[in-house]
């Protein structure tokens, strides 16, 4: 991709290649958003969970020990911390999580999958599987293409978390292409 500097937009205009590749950009970007959403609303018919909480307890139970700093959920996920603890607080009112505090740092708590909440989050990543699926077969991709296509997307990622660096990684040592 070449470089273009203001002085060679004399017209105001990008150039061709530049509008070619910024038009890619948003139809990937815009698509992904949309795809996301409707595996969202997906999920939460079939599990009857709000998005955001169907969001926390499928990050859970990607990550170690199945529990995360509450900033890191915050962050991580895009919400305010006070959505944060509202979609916490309820659900721990559920069983499904609760709020552990941290051994290292007092100021820091975790929130972490309770049984119940494993078994939720498992569910749900079921039904969000199942929806991806149905979604991806819809749109005559096939699983390998849109595994493919998933480890290209990794690839652009400047801070791939610690479970998805290591599934891809674990997946091209075997052989498979995409990320788990």
């Amino acid at each position: 991709m070449a470089e273009t500097t203001p002085a060679e937009q004399t017209d105001g205009c990008p150039r061709a290649e530049d509008a070619a590749l910024l038009l890619q950009w948003n139809t990937l970007h815009s698509g992904l958003r949309r795809l996301g959403d409707q595996l969202l609303e997906d999920v939460e018919r079939a599990s009857h969970s709000a998005s955001s909480s169907v969001q926390v307890l499928w990050y859970l139970l990607t990550v170690p020990d199945h529990a995360a700093p509450m900033n890191q959920l915050s962050q991580l996920m895009g919400f305010s911390t006070a959505g944060t603890t509202k979609v916490v607080d309820r659900l721990s009112e559920a069983g499904l999580v609760e709020r552990r505090p941290s051994r290292a740092d007092r100021r820091v708590t975790y929130a972490a999958l309770t049984p119940a909440g494993l078994a939720a989050a498992a569910q749900a990543s079921t039904a969000l599987a199942a929806a991806l699926r149905r979604r991806v077969a819809a749109a005559g991709i096939s699983e390998g293409r849109f595994a493919a296509m998933a480890g290209d997307i990794a690839l652009l990622d400047p801070a791939p978390g610690p479970c998805t660096a290591r599934q891809h990684t674990e997946h091209r040592d075997t052989g498979i292409s995409g990320v788990a």
